[in-house]
C-alpha cells in the first residue's frame, strides 16, 4: 500500500492552541532512508511542495477518530490532523502505521480519545476549530455533504460552529441558489447532495437557522431540495401540493397580514415536519426538538393574535348559533374552531384560562349544543372533539353551565344528556366518536379534579345531580340490552334471543363503554353508584352478558363485579349471596373448558382474591354453593385454599361457641353462691356499723316482715303491735332471698316477683308428694343472731320435668331453624 495516494488536508496546533490548515494534498506511507523507517508523506495538490513529512516512531500514541481523522502529538503542543474526503483512505493509512508500529488496527479502529490522558490528546478543540466549509459551488456539494452529515457524530460544538459558519456567511441561500441551477441541468447527483445537505441543516436543531430557511422566499426551495430524496426512484412533487392543492380557506376574512403569513408558514412547517422528513429514531428524537417548539410558538402566536381580535371570534359563534346556517358553511365553522383549540394545547396555563374565559363569554357551550344534535356526522365528530378539548382544560366550568341548566331545561334537553345521546347513536363502525364523548363523561365524573371549598362541594353536588337527572340515560342501553322482553318478544336486530344478550359487534363495543365508566364509578362514586346498583339490581342484569359471544364484553362484566368485590362491603357482599350472582361466573368458566385464555386467568384471578383477601361471607357462600362443582379444577390450588379458609373459620366459630357455652354453665351454676357470698358480706357490714336490725320482744306476737329495695337493702321493721308480717317486696333482681320468720310463727306470707323476670326466677324443688321443698338458710338461732355458718339465704335454681320438655322441645326448633339456615337452597343445574 506504499503507493497509495490520498486527498487530505493537514492540521497543525500553533503557538496560540489554535488550529491551521496547512493546506490539502495527497497522502502516501514511505519508507524513509533518514528516519531508517516508515513515514507520512503529504504533497500539496497545487505545487507539491512537501507539507508534511512525520516519522512513525513505535511508542507515538496515534488516535482514529470518526472514520475521516488521525491525530496525533508530536511534541508538547505539537499536534497534527489529518482529515481524509476519503474514508477507505483513512483506513488504509490508519492500517499502515498500525503495521509500522506492530499493532493489531481492528482494536485501535475505534478510539475513545476521551480515556486517553489529557497531555496527551485534546481532540475535541481540535475538531471545533477545524470545522471549515469550502466555496459554495457545484464541484464542492459532495464535500459539503460530507462536513454537514458527518458533524452528528462530533461533539456538540462542532455543530454549533458549522451552524454560525451557515448564518454568518449567508450560506443557505447560496445553497438554494445552487438547487435552481442543478434542477435546470437535471443534475441528479447535485440535487441529491443538496438533499442530504438540507436535511442535515434542519436536524443542526438551530432556531437562527430555522429563521432563514423557514422565511417566504426561502421556504419553498426548501420542499423542493427535500423531494430529491436519494431513497427514490422519482422525486415527490411537494411544491405543487403546497402550490395549486393545498387551498387556504378564511371561514371569516382576516384583514391582519402578519397573521395570515404565520398561518401559511405554520402550514408548511407542520407538512415539512409530518411528511418531508424521515421519522426520528429513538436516538435522534432530540435533533427535531427546536424545530418542534418553533412549530408550538408559531401556533402560540396564531392563537393569541386572533383572541385579541373579538370581532372575528363573534362573527364565528354568531354563525355557529344561526339556526339558518348551511350545514356545509357549519362545518366549515367548526372545522376552524376545532384547529384554534388543537393550536392552544400550545399556550401557556395563564393564556390558556384567557382563551377559555373568551369563549365562555361569547357562548361556546350552547353553540356545542346545537350542533351535536345534528345529522351531519362530521359536525357531530368535530363536536366532539371540541367538547372534549374545553372538558379537559377546565371541567369545573363545564359542571358549573351543566348544573345551571337544570333550572331551565328538561332532562332530555340538558347539555350532559345530550353527550350522552351522542355517544348512544354514534353510527362509526369503531365508535369513533363514542370514544371521545366517553373521555369527556370521564372526566366530568372524576372527583379528584372536582373542588371544595368551605362554601360548597363541587363533589357531592354534581354527583347528586348526575345520578338524579342522568343516570338512567347513561345505562339505558345496558338495560335494554339485558332485558327478557326486548330480546325475546320484540326481536331486536343484534340480539341473540336464544342467550338474552345483544351479539352485534357494534352494540358489544357500546355496551363495554359504558361498564368501563361503571366500574371507574364503582371506584369512586361509593355511595351514589351503590345505592344505584342496588336499586336496579344492576349486577345481575350485567352478568347476563356473560353469555355474549363477545370475549371482550365478558371481560368487561368480571372487571365491574371485580372492583365491586374488591371494596369489601357488606352491602355489595350480602347483595351478591342473596342473588346466588357467582353462578354466571361458573358457568362461565366452566363453558370455558381447559382453554387456558384471558377469560380463564380473569375468572380465577376473582375467586384468587377472595380467598387472598379472606372475604368470609363470600369463601363460605363459594365453598356451600359451588365447590362440589369447582373442587374438579386442580390445576390450580384456588378452590382447594378456598375450602381450607372455610374449614379454618367453621372450626373458629365452633371453638369459640363452645367456650361460650363453658362461660354462660359457670354463669348459672354460681350465681347462687355469688348472691350469698354477697348477701353475708352485706349483712356483716350492717352489723360492723351498728346498723343491725333489733330483734323483736318476747311477747309479740307476730313481727311485720321487713322490706328490701331494688339493691337488697333492709328497711325498718314493722311495729310491736302488728298482728302480721307483711310481704316482703321484690325487685328486679334474681335470686333475693325471702326473709324467714320466727320459730313460733304459724304461716309464711308468700313473696312476690315482678312480672317481666318471671322467666328468670329461681323455682323451689318439687317432692315426690308434690310440694316445694325451700332451701332455708335461717334457723331460730339465725333468728336471735347466732346464724349458721353454713346457711344460705338465696332459693337455689332446679329443672322442673316440665321445663325440661320445654327446654328439649326448644332444642328441637332450634335444630330445625340451623338445619334449614344451613341446607343449601335447590340451585339451577350447572353447565358441565
Amino acid at each position: 500500500m506504499a503507493g497509495l495516494r490520498y486527498s487530505v488536508k493537514v492540521y497543525v496546533l500553533n503557538e496560540d492552541e489554535e488550529w491551521n490548515n496547512l493546506g490539502t494534498g495527497q497522502i502516501s506511507s514511505t519508507y524513509d532512508e533518514q528516519f531508517q523507517g516508515m513515514s507520512l508523506l503529504v504533497r500539496s495538490d497545487s505545487d507539491g511542495s512537501v507539507i508534511l513529512r512525520s516519522q512513525i516512531p513505535p511508542d507515538r500514541p496515534y488516535g482514529k477518530y470518526q472514520e475521516t481523522l488521525i491525530v496525533w502529538y508530536e511534541a508538547e503542543n505539537q499536534g497534527l490532523v489529518l482529515k481524509f474526503q476519503d474514508p477507505a483512505g483513512c483506513q488504509d493509512i490508519w492500517k499502515e502505521i498500525c503495521q509500522a508500529q506492530g499493532k493489531d488496527p481492528s482494536i485501535q479502529t475505534a478510539v475513545n480519545i476521551s480515556d486517553e490522558p489529557e497531555e496527551d490528546f485534546n481532540e475535541m478543540s481540535v475538531i471545533s476549530n477545524m470545522v471549515v466549509l469550502p466555496d459554495c459551488e457545484l464541484n464542492t456539494l459532495d464535500q459539503i455533504a460530507d462536513i454537514v452529515t458527518s458533524v452528528f457524530s462530533s461533539p456538540i460544538t462542532d455543530r454549533e460552529r458549522l451552524a454560525e459558519i451557515l448564518k454568518n456567511e449567508a450560506y443557505i441561500p447560496k445553497l438554494l441558489q445552487l438547487f435552481h441551477t442543478c434542477e435546470n441541468l437535471q443534475n441528479t447527483e447535485g440535487l441529491h447532495h443538496l438533499y442530504e445537505i438540507i436535511k442535515g441543516i434542519l436536524f443542526l436543531n438551530e432556531a437562527c437557522l430555522f429563521e432563514i430557511m423557514f422565511s417566504d422566499e426561502c421556504i419553498m426551495d426548501v420542499v423542493g431540495c427535500l423531494e430529491y430524496d436519494p431513497a427514490l426512484d422519482q422525486p415527490k412533487r411537494h411544491r405543487d401540493f403546497l402550490t395549486n392543492d393545498a387551498k387556504f380557506k378564511e371561514v371569516i376574512p382576516i384583514t391582519n397580514s402578519e397573521l395570515r403569513q404565520k398561518i401559511h408558514q405554520t402550514y408548511r412547517l407542520q407538512y415539512i415536519y409530518d411528511i418531508l422528513l424521515p421519522v426520528p429514531s429513538i436516538f435522534e428524537d432530540n435533533f427535531l426538538s427546536t424545530l418542534t417548539t418553533f412549530i408550538f410558538s408559531n401556533k402560540a402566536e396564531i392563537v393569541s393574535m386572533l383572541q385579541k381580535d373579538h370581532k372575528f371570534l363573534y362573527e364565528v359563534f354568531a354563525q355557529l348559533k344561526d339556526e339558518t346556517t348551511h350545514d356545509d358553511r357549519r362545518c366549515e365553522l367548526l372545522f376552524f374552531f376545532k384547529e384554534l383549540c388543537s393550536f392552544s394545547q400550545a399556550l401557556q396555563p395563564q393564556s390558556k384560562d384567557a382563551l377559555f374565559e373568551t369563549l365562555i363569554q361569547l357562548g361556546v357551550l350552547p353553540a356545542l349544543k346545537i350542533v351535536m344534535i345534528r345529522d351531519d356526522l362530521q359536525v357531530r365528530s368535530a363536536a366532539a372533539v371540541i367538547c372534549a378539548y374545553l372538558v379537559e382544560y377546565s371541567p369545573s366550568r363545564i359542571r358549573e353551565f351543566i348544573i345551571s341548566e337544570a333550572h331551565v331545561c328538561k332532562d332530555s334537553d340538558l347539555f350532559i344528556n345530550v353527550i350522552i345521546k351522542q355517544m348512544i347513536c354514534d353510527t362509526e363502525p369503531e365508535l369513533g366518536g363514542a370514544v371521545h364523548l366517553m373521555v369527556v363523561l370521564h372526566t366530568l365524573l372524576d372527583p379528584r379534579n372536582m373542588l371544595t371549598t368551605p362554601e360548597k362541594s363541587e363533589r357531592s353536588e354534581f354527583l347528586h345531580f348526575f345520578y338524579k337527572h342522568c343516570m338512567h340515560k347513561f345505562t339505558a342501553p345496558l338495560l335494554a340490552a339485558t332485558s327478557q322482553h326486548n330480546c325475546e318478544e320484540d326481536d331486536i336486530a343484534g340480539y341473540d334471543t336464544s342467550k338474552n344478550c345483544p351479539n352485534d359487534n357494534q352494540t358489544a363495543q357500546l355496551l363495554a363503554l359504558i361498564l368501563e365508566l361503571l366500574t371507574f364509578c364503582i371506584q369512586h362514586h361509593t355511595f351514589y353508584i351503590r345505592s344505584y346498583i342496588l336499586n336496579k339490581d344492576l349486577l345481575r342484569k350485567a352478568l347476563i352478558l356473560m353469555n355474549s359471544k363477545h370475549t371482550h364484553l365478558i371481560l368487561c362484566v368480571l372487571r365491574f363485579m371485580r372492583r365491586m368485590i374488591c371494596l369489601n362491603d357488606e352491602a355489595y357482599n350480602n347483595y351478591i349471596i342473596k342473588g346466588n350472582l357467582f353462578e354466571p361466573v361458573v358457568n362461565a368458566l366452566l363453558d370455558n373448558g381447559t382453554r387456558y385464555n384471558m377469560l380463564n386467568s380473569a375468572i380465577l384471578e376473582l375467586f384468587e382474591y377472595i380467598r387472598v383477601e379472606n372475604i368470609k361471607s363470600l369463601v363460605s357462600h363459594i365453598v356451600e354453593k359451588f365447590y362440589n362443582t369447582l373442587e374438579s379444577i386442580e390445576y390450580v390450588q384456588t378452590f382447594k385454599g378456598l375450602k381450607i379458609k372455610y374449614e379454618n373459620e367453621r372450626d373458629r366459630q365452633s371453638q369459640i361457641q363452645k367456650n361460650l357455652h363453658s362461660v354462660l354453665e359457670n354463669i348459672v351454676v354460681f350465681r347462687g353462691t355469688i348472691e350469698e357470698i354477697g348477701l353475708e358480706e352485706e349483712i356483716c357490714f350492717m352489723e360492723d356499723a351498728g346498723e343491725a336490725v333489733m330483734p323483736p320482744l318476747e311477747d309479740d306476737d307476730e313481727f311485720m316482715e321487713t322490706k328490701r329495695t331494688q339493691e337488697g337493702e333492709a328497711v325498718m321493721p314493722p311495729l310491736e303491735d302488728d298482728d302480721k308480717f307483711t310481704e316482703t317486696k321484690r325487685t328486679h333482681q334474681e335470686g333475693e332471698a325471702v326473709m324467714p320468720p320466727l320459730e313460733d310463727d304459724d304461716e309464711f306470707m308468700e313473696t312476690k316477683r315482678t312480672q317481666e323476670h318471671e322467666d328468670k326466677v329461681d323455682s323451689p324443688k318439687r317432692t315426690s308428694s308434690g310440694d316445694f321443698k325451700f332451701s332455708s338458710s335461717y334457723s331460730a338461732c339465725a333468728a336471735i343472731g347466732t346464724g349458721s355458718p353454713s346457711g344460705s339465704s338465696v332459693v337455689r335454681l332446679v329443672d322442673h320435668p316440665d321445663d325440661e320438655e320445654e327446654k328439649e322441645e326448644d332444642e328441637e326448633e332450634k335444630e330445625e331453624d340451623k338445619e334449614y339456615e344451613t341446607s343449601p337452597k335447590k340451585k339451577p343445574r350447572l353447565s358441565s
